[in-house]
């Protein structure tokens, strides 16, 4: 019986400590390359756009850092570019050419905890969804931009999809890969690690989110655009690749199948994780530029 209670405690013992070390590595991925200025010319002379350096304190006084790309015949439309975990702004350095050489205005900033932005963890869109909130205040405050777009890849799409109950000017939304809730997707990356099992990984996960909301105060189950996507009426076009083993296809399934009248699901054929503009580059602009004319 005494034995029996020993391997017991040692077993919730090393449950705590491992939800510890993978709470840990979940909120401090991230990215902390600055991008340079060089790059931002780069793109302004593909998009045929001038640029300038851009900042904004998040509501808890995190300093955010971005560019804004300004095009030479401005259509009255803005597009906030949302990058990916361990990425920066400059993941998304595709998708600027063709939206400014369309006329829009876009913003290109660095998640907090990666790039020059500031702050020492992240959440998933817990926190970042309010400072989506507050970019787009200030992209609506830009000369000439009336109408408001968001196109993010994987957790930049997951994060924007989260801010649409907190900004409700967002005309339409793009989201490339997004995740439906972080618990599903802490299974994926368990299963991506040998841990196949639901059961045996459904400690790991609950301890870790009881972990993080008593060491650093933030709720991971509320990094849900399943939620976020139920409630919504704003248009999302779901864009996945069919090919993706990162974050499987059937995330934006799921996304798809809570709300069908907003939203609209493309899957790309041989397309991995984030990699449909790559796989197919046509289709894919058309796509979202008529996504976005739509609304």
């Amino acid at each position: 019986m005494l034995r029996a209670i020993r391997i017991a405690i040692a077993v919730l013992i090393g449950i705590a400590a491992g939800s510890a070390v993978l709470a840990e590595n979940a909120f401090h991925v991230w990215n902390h390359n600055p991008a340079m200025p060089a790059s931002a010319q780069a793109i302004a002379r593909q998009g045929a756009a001038s640029w300038h350096a851009a900042g904004i304190a998040a509501g808890d006084g995190v300093p955010l850092k971005a560019w804004i790309f300004t095009p030479q015949q401005s259509n009255g439309a803005a597009v906030i570019l949302l990058h990916g975990v361990a990425d920066t702004r400059m993941g998304m350095s595709g998708h600027a050419p063709y939206l400014l050489r369309a006329g829009y205005t876009v913003l290109l900033p660095d998640s907090r905890g990666h790039g020059e932005s500031g702050g020492s963890i992240i959440s998933y869109g817990v926190r970042e969804s309010g400072d989506i909130h507050r970019w787009a205040d200030l992209m609506l405050h830009e000369p000439g931009v009336g109408r408001l777009y968001g196109l993010g890849q994987s957790m930049g799409a997951a994060i924007l999809i989260e801010s649409l109950a907190a900004e409700p000017r967002f005309r339409a939304l793009v989201a490339d890969c997004p995740f439906a809730t972080f618990e599903e997707i802490a299974y994926d990356r368990l299963a991506q690690r040998g841990l196949a099992s639901r059961m045996a990984a459904w400690p790991l996960i609950h301890f870790g989110v009881l972990y993080g909301r008593a060491r650093y105060g933030i709720d991971l189950w509320k990094a849900s655009p399943a939620d976020s996507i139920r409630a919504t009426h704003i248009p999302v076009l779901l864009i996945h690749g069919a090919a993706d083993d990162n974050i499987p296809p059937r995330h934006s399934r799921t996304l798809h199948a809570l709300n069908p009248a907003v939203t609209e699901l493309w899957e790309v054929p041989r397309a991995g994780h984030i990699a449909s503009l790559m796989t197919e580059p046509e289709a894919y602009r058309q796509r979202v530029l008529d996504w976005f004319s739509r609304y």
